[in-house]
Order: C-alpha cells, then structure tokens, then sequence
C-alpha cells in the first residue's frame, strides 16, 4: 500500500497525555523502516520512553540503533535510531559546531549559565530543542559523518504546546530581534512550514482529547503549520451487532437466551451472574455509542484518520511491531 505522506521526512507526533503519542511516535517509526528507510525516533521530554518501550538502556545524548523495522513482502527493511534530546546538551553541541567553545562551553555548564539561560527564556529552550531535529533532517557539513536519514519521527510535546514549541520564530520575536539564535530560528521554520513536515496528532475516542485534537489542528493552520493525520488510538473492538448493542443500552437482551447459551457452555447459571453480565452489556453498549460519536468528529476534522486498537497486555516491542503493521496497513507509513 502506497504511503499517504511520500514527501515527508519529518513526522511529528503529539497528543494530549494518556493518549500513548509516545507509543504511536514508536510505531510509526519502525512502520516507516519496514519501507527500507533509516529513520531516527527522537524525543524531548525527558522521560527516557524510548528506552522503556525498546528496553534497552537510558538513551544518552547521542544516536543509537535501536531496532530494525518490519520485514515487507521480502523487501530488506530499514533501521531505527533513537536519540534523546535535551537542551543542555544541545546548547553545549551548538557552540561546539558553531562558536568552536568545546572547553569554554563545558565551563559554562559547570556555573550553571546554561541552564539559567534555557529556564528564563523557555522560546530558547525550544530552538535547541527543535534546533537538533532540524539538524537530523537537514545534515550539513559541520556534522561530518552522521546518518543521512530517510525520516525523522519526533515524539513531541503534548497538543497544548506544540504549536508554540513548533513555531519558534514568532516565539523569538520578543527575545531576539537580529543574531546567529533568530537567524537559527528563521531557517528552521523553513523546514516546519514546509510539505516535508507534518504534524501528526493521537487522540482516543473520549470528548476532551478530541476536542483538544480539533483546537490543535485549528491552531496550527492558523500558524502555517502543516497537519499530518490523527491517530484514533486503544480503540476497542467492534465486533457486536449495531442491533444488539442497542437492544443491550435499552435493557432489552434476551434473559432467557442468555441464561441457556450459559448453560449450555457448562456454566453454572444464577440470577445475580445474569444480571452481572446485562449490566456489562449496558455499560459496554453505552460506551460504544459515545465513541461512535466522536469518530463521527475525528472523521470530520478534514485529515486522514487510522485506529490502532487497545492491546490488553500492555506495550512492549512486540506490540509496537503489530501497531506498526495496522499503521502500515492503513496507509500511514
């Protein structure tokens, strides 16, 4: 199946929290290596989530191969890098390549000035966060050696925050009217506002993450930000009749048949396991109706929308791997 995003090298996923934008952002990178791509997974919240999910040890600042993607109809499949990202070590890097304060810098780091210097001014800490992702897509001379990669998957900030945290020129604009950070700034938002970008949003069927889903979608159009596809993520399966659901939030099974079909099965049968199981059905028929509903308004938002289902026995690389098929089924990768 044909990518619906063939011209973008950077993916950027984000969500309101306990949505598992994290674990999508995992997903969607060994989806796209399984197209034989190398692609770089990257996150800067500080939580080491990519570690835990591919448990390997707490990733350092620094590029490692972490995993290979799906194997696809023979095809050889890509790799995956990790890299997590913060702003010190950022910061200390940029100098580096930039200002060649390699032992200079490191005093700095040692009197607390870069730390300082990122926590009163937190449009800063963006552009060296941000600053290290576009270096990722855009490799340049200064970083000799490294990976060419084919993409770049961001786990990012949650949805309140992504339109700031990806529109860092504007963020600038009170702090930094001319020099080498507004000058940095500027051209990253080259790439951000570009086809090669898009922002990719993981909500689950409840009212206020879609709400949330929809007022992010609204305000990166209103910033230039290109949007990506939402992610319906732990979506329950749908595999009851529409009549039966309704006829469960009605109240209106068949006692009878149920009472029979237990016994048949061998189960010893009460009058409090039946009611038990009506009220299971209820709650689960009421439940359905309301995510319905807000399918209904994830498929009105005007983007491409996948599922990916809710996996009982948690996530470990195995469940990314499925995840990472019922991406690449749909169309994603």
């Amino acid at each position: 199946m044909s990518s619906d995003w063939p011209g973008v090298r950077l993916h950027v996923v984000t969500g309101k929290g306990g949505t598992g934008k994290s674990t999508v952002a995992a997903a969607l990178a060994l989806a796209l290596a399984a197209q034989g791509k190398d692609v770089l997974l990257c996150e800067v919240e500080g939580r080491q989530g990519i570690a835990r999910m591919f448990d390997v040890d707490p990733l350092p600042y620094a590029e490692r191969r972490i995993a290979t993607g799906l194997v696809s109809n023979g095809a050889p499949a890509g790799v995956v890098h990790a890299l997590h990202i913060d702003a010190e070590s950022a910061l200390m890097e940029y100098l580096s390549m930039y200002y060649r304060l390699g032992r200079a810098g490191r005093a700095l780091d040692r009197f607390g000035v870069i730390e300082f210097a990122t926590t009163i001014a937190p449009g800063v800490r963006d552009v060296l966060l941000t600053g290290k992702v576009y270096e990722a897509v855009q490799r340049n001379s200064r970083n000799k050696g490294a990976i060419d990669y084919d993409a770049v998957v961001l786990d990012a900030p949650p949805t309140g925050r992504i339109t700031p945290f990806l529109n860092v020129s504007d963020e600038l604009a009170g702090l930094a009217k001319v020099g080498p950070i507004k000058n940095q700034a500027d051209t990253m938002m080259t790439l951000f506002r570009s086809p090669r970008t898009a922002v990719h949003f993981v909500t689950v069927l409840e009212e206020m993450p879609v709400q949330e889903t929809a007022d992010g979608i609204a305000h990166l159009h209103e910033a230039g930000l290109p949007v990506g596809g939402v992610v319906v993520n732990q979506v329950r399966p749908r595999d009851l009749r529409v009549k039966d659901l309704a006829a469960a939030r009605k109240g209106g099974l068949d006692r009878g048949a149920i009472r029979s079909d237990l016994e048949v099965a061998g189960v010893e049968v009460t009058d409090g396991l039946v009611d038990g199981l009506l009220d299971q059905a209820r709650d689960h028929a009421i439940r359905r109706a309301l995510e319905d509903a807000q399918r209904t308004l994830v498929k009105g938002m005007g983007v491409p929308s996948y599922e990916l289902p809710r996996l009982s026995a948690g996530i470990d690389l195995g469940s990314l791997y499925e995840l990472a098929a019922a991406l690449r089924d749909q169309g994603m990768a």
